[in-house]
């Protein structure tokens, strides 16, 4: 699918100036941070120095006070407390970090994560009866119960309180819980709002400890599970979530904890320096493949397993579950995209909402984003189980998922998630009435540059720009992905050097080298799915390349390149000289 090529402005000149000079850095990065709403000096000096000390007092968001309280009042009475969690990679971590942190204080613990299949998402009343039957008095929440109102009320006639720590969307009306940490509530005055769910937990943690004067140090070794929590959860890498995914990150090449280096070593990754997409398609999917195949109580036991060999079979058993997953992925995204190739009135609507019964539930969100991927438009994957139609969603770029499937809300059981992804469940006989809705309403609000894949390029620059110091100013700008996204260059008239040639298996990605026609200088870069391209760059034309950089190693030796994004043959036979 083509792209559309957006060149962002480069900002107010004057701004740039005064950071040039304040920062003694280049134009060009100058203009990256004016781009990224760091402005001023005082901003880019907090920027460059994120500091977990700059993170927020967790007592600011609304009901922590009592949530401590009501923690403190368990831990004296020696009550049993279930830590409860969604099943995917934030519930996991979540309920791995604190589970993990507060049995350090108190033994009367034990976890929770509902089955997908026999359960689906958020409180179940399975969950609060086994809670029940262990003797449990109070139930804290993660990821998951904000909308949960009658279930926090069945668990009341057992005597159950709820402590809900979530970053979904609220409903109306909040659930009868001791407190309801959420930083998305209306009347939470809490600063920042994109804490994933396990950011929630840590913030509940970090305020545990500040009741009790215990040395936040301790708590910032669970880091690492934050981070994976947030790129897993694609949650935007501003503000607070940027503090965290630094630390934990660093804790993540230094020091993982021992079920995230033994998947570091199953996923043949230990000698690679980590980056926010590294967890995104490398770590995020193992973990959560724990839940989509067999249980997502898996991943947490790996997670807090402080056994080396315990964690190397609980890993390699996950590691046979995602490839499972990857072959269930991959045959019911050809399914789905043989049900669209057949039928040219699906083709032709501006959402795609596909149903099949005995599509694996485990799979779903997954085939979303490559359907959403493949024809950038708003899709819903749905399946059958326990005698209900039920899916999920995922959007493109600025379209509020959300808000569309919220006005099919009378057609659903339950639904559930934020403006790009969402999980819901309907009555079979309410599905053609769903279809029509849904469709409707994303036909009434998405705009025209919605329905194509755009690449937001931050500057043009010429290949001879690229050297070490700048790539050092990138490099402290990450981690980078939503809210802080890894630039991206494009440059003009390049040509190929002679010995660009496609790899692969299927032959279908490039291995390229390319030499700019005004200054001589020469990279290297790979596109991948891009072998169609090769007979064009053989031509001698020039062409125009969009990219990212990334520094690698070759023969123990660092080196540039650049990771291709797309290309474009605009100018016809022209040919450059030097290479005739």
């Amino acid at each position: 699918m083509e792209k559309c090529w957006n060149v962002n402005e480069r900002g107010d000149e004057n701004l740039i100036k005064e950071l040039e000079s304040s920062l003694e850095v280049s134009s060009l990065v100058a203009s990256l941070l004016v781009q990224r709403d760091i402005s001023t000096p005082k901003l880019a000096y907090a920027f460059f120095d994120s500091r977990l000390e700059h993170l927020h007092d967790p007592f600011l968001m609304k009901d922590m006070d009592v949530a401590v309280g009501r923690l403190m009042t368990a831990l004296r009475n020696g009550e049993k407390i279930m830590i409860y969690g969604d099943y995917d990679v934030d519930g996991t971590t979540s309920v791995a970090l604190v589970y993990s942190f507060l049995r350090r204080f108190h033994a009367n613990l034990e976890f929770y994560i509902p089955d997908r299949y026999k359960e689906g998402y958020g409180i179940s009343s399975e969950g609060i009866e086994a809670a029940a039957d262990a003797g449990c008095r109070l139930i804290i929440s993660l990821d998951c119960g904000i909308k949960a109102v009658n279930k926090v009320a069945y668990a009341q006639k057992f005597g159950i309180d709820f402590i809900i720590c979530d970053h979904h969307t609220p409903g109306e009306v909040l659930p009868p819980a001791v407190a309801c940490l959420d930083p998305r509530r209306e009347d939470c005055p809490y600063p920042y709002k994109e804490l994933t769910g396990c950011g929630v937990g840590f913030k509940f943690m970090q305020a545990f400890c500040r009741h009790n004067h215990y040395p936040e140090t301790e708590l910032y070794a669970y880091l690492d599970l934050v981070a994976v929590s947030i790129a897993s959860d694609i949650a935007l890498l501003s503000g607070e979530n940027r503090i965290m995914a630094l630390y934990g990150l660093e804790k993540l090449n230094t020091a993982p904890r021992v079920g995230l280096h033994s998947i570091i070593r199953d996923a043949h990754m230990e000698h690679k320096e980590f980056e926010i997409s590294d967890i995104v398609f490398k770590i995020g999917p193992r973990i959560n493949a724990a839940g989509r195949i067999e249980s997502g109580r898996d991943a947490v036991e790996l997670l807090i397993s402080e056994d080396e060999e315990l964690a190397r079979m609980m890993s390699s058993n996950i590691g046979v579950q995602n490839n499972t997953r990857k072959d269930l992925d991959r045959l019911t995204t050809q399914e789905a995209l043989e049900m669209l190739a057949g039928s040219p009135d699906l083709q032709k609507r501006c959402a795609t909402v596909l149903f099949k019964a005995d599509w694996h539930k485990g799979v779903i969100g997954i085939v979303a984003s490559r359907l959403t991927d493949h024809y950038y438009r708003p899709t819903v994957i749905l399946t059958e189980s326990q005698g209900l139609v039920t899916g999920s969603a995922r959007s493109v770029d600025g379209f509020d998922l959300y808000a569309a499937v919220e006005s099919c809300s009378e057609l659903l059981v339950t639904f559930g998630g934020h403006m790009y992804a969402v999980g819901l469940t309907m009555k079979h006989e309410n599905l053609p009435a769903f279809q029509a809705r849904f469709e409707s309403w994303v036909k009434a609000h998405i705009q025209p540059v919605q329905q194509v894949p755009r690449l937001d390029i931050d500057a043009e620059i010429k290949l001879k720009d690229i050297n070490s110091a700048f790539n050092g100013w990138l490099k402290r700008m990450q981690p980078f992905g939503p809210g802080n996204p890894k630039p991206l260059f494009v440059t003009r008239r390049v040509f190929d050097y002679g010995t660009s040639k496609v790899v692969g298996r299927e032959r279908e990605h490039l291995k390229l080298e390319l030499i700019e026609e005004c200054s001589g200088a020469i990279l290297q870069g790979v596109a991948f799915g891009m072998g169609r391209h090769l007979q064009a760059i053989k031509s001698g034309q020039p062409f125009d390349v969009v990219y990212a950089l990334e520094e690698t190693v070759v023969h123990g030796k660092s080196m540039l390149q650049l990771m291709v994004r797309d290309l474009d043959f605009p100018y016809g036979d022209e040919h450059f000289d030097y290479l005739d």
